[in-house]
């Protein structure tokens, strides 16, 4: 059966990391994504994290996937031209330069629309496309930091922390994959495309949006908790005499349960922890005391006394105990590519799996400017003679 976007063209042009992941979740379900990278060192992040044999990195590698890779200088009247004929031929333009950039270039959607009315443009950006922090310079962490999200984030006390990955960045990306379906929705049914303003700066308030309602409802401004969260206790970590558990009692009748698990079933109807609301005001003393109770035993101890009385808990594992987690090994959560200069690599596998028409990684990340020749060709129907004069004219750099 075919994959679900199988007939889509996805003109790439963005870098880094949010239009990157976008782009990856739509062609790991069939989209026929077009990387398109500056002439010279190409995208910023193939010299981004561990270097790989054949001068790639594992962080670009197990992020581009499922893609072809075209180099094109969008500065050159004959690649602004090729570019364009592209965009006759595709669905989707994806970017994430400052905004303003392509129109600066003659690239924007408003000159891809007058080639073709359904192109779907989107752009990632910062703070937008509008507003006073238009022109802002923005990576991840000054996202996180802009949004308030490291103001929550970290040990209790703290002045805040990073998140241990680019979730800005991530966030963007996935409302831009969201989005972008939603405007091929309405392509469907008008046959017109349109332009996608995706914000990193919105997107972390989004992620924010019940503690910011919390905030507005009461103006107790939110601080770091450590693994603790506000609106629900216990839920956090506490260590054990072998390692830390993760703990998680989510309602009322789990926390009926949870008590004479652990052995105090005094604590169920003790009036400052009946209610979660009570247990909230008095946090400090029942955390202590929990802690207390958890020090008295191991984490494999715990974990089966608990699990087995539905109570959620885990192990607070490393990464390199994540990769070999028996449940990540029974769903094949990690798949293997064959690369042409790294040889056989792991990479994370695609999350959301459909029954009859599920995504896969089916190819490795393109060397730069691998399949420009074959694009030019299949996409746009140029002779070998055309491709060998505009490589001469430096169209691809």
């Amino acid at each position: 059966m075919q994959l679900p976007l199988e007939d889509i063209t996805v003109l790439d042009l963005s870098h880094a990391l949010a239009g990157p992941y976008c782009s990856t979740m739509l062609a790991d379900y069939g989209a026929q994504v077009i990387k398109i990278e500056p002439p010279g060192a190409g995208d910023i992040a193939r010299a981004w994290g561990s270097p790989l044999p054949g001068g790639e990195t594992a962080y670009f590698v197990s992020l581009h996937r499922n893609k072809k890779g075209v180099v094109l200088d969008l500065k050159h009247k004959e690649g602004k031209e090729l570019f364009l004929r592209m965009v006759e031929r595709a669905d989707v333009v994806l970017e994430n330069f400052r905004p303003g950039a392509l129109k600066r270039l003659g690239l924007d959607y408003e000159a891809g629309r007058k080639r073709n009315a359904g192109i779907v443009y989107c752009s990632i950006s910062g703070y937008g496309q509008d507003g006073p922090y238009l022109e802002r310079a923005a990576l991840d962490l000054i996202l996180q930091a802009e949004s308030g999200m490291i103001s929550v984030t970290g040990a209790e006390g703290s002045h805040g922390a990073r998140c241990g990955v680019s979730i800005a960045d991530m966030t963007a990306g996935m409302n831009a994959a969201y989005a972008i379906l939603l405007a091929l929705r309405v392509k469907e049914k008008t046959g017109q495309g349109q332009s996608i303003d995706v914000s990193m700066m919105e997107g972390q308030l989004s992620l924010l949006g019940t503690m910011i309602g919390s905030y507005l409802a009461n103006g107790e401004v939110p601080a770091p908790m450590g693994t603790a969260y506000k609106a629900l206790l216990p839920y956090q970590t506490f260590r054990t005499t072998t390692r830390d558990l993760a703990l998680a009692v989510g309602s009322e009748k789990l926390w009926k349960v949870f008590c004479p698990a652990i052995g105090c079933p005094e604590l169920t109807d003790d009036p400052r922890y009946r209610t979660n609301g009570a247990r909230d005001a008095n946090r400090a003393s029942l955390v202590a005391k929990l802690q207390e109770v958890f020090l008295t035993r191991s984490y494999d101890e715990w974990e089966a006394l608990l699990a087995a009385k539905g109570v959620p808990v885990g192990r607070v594992n490393t990464l390199a105990e994540a990769v070999a987690h028996p449940q990540v090994a029974a769903r094949g959560a990690l798949v293997d590519i064959d690369h042409p200069s790294v040889g056989k690599t792991k990479v994370v596998g695609v999350p959301a799996r459909l029954s009859a028409t599920p995504g896969s990684v089916r190819s490795p990340s393109p060397r730069l400017g691998e399949h420009t020749e074959e694009v030019m060709k299949d996409m746009l129907g140029l002779s070998a003679q055309e491709i060998a004069k505009l490589r001469t004219s430096k169209a691809f750099g």
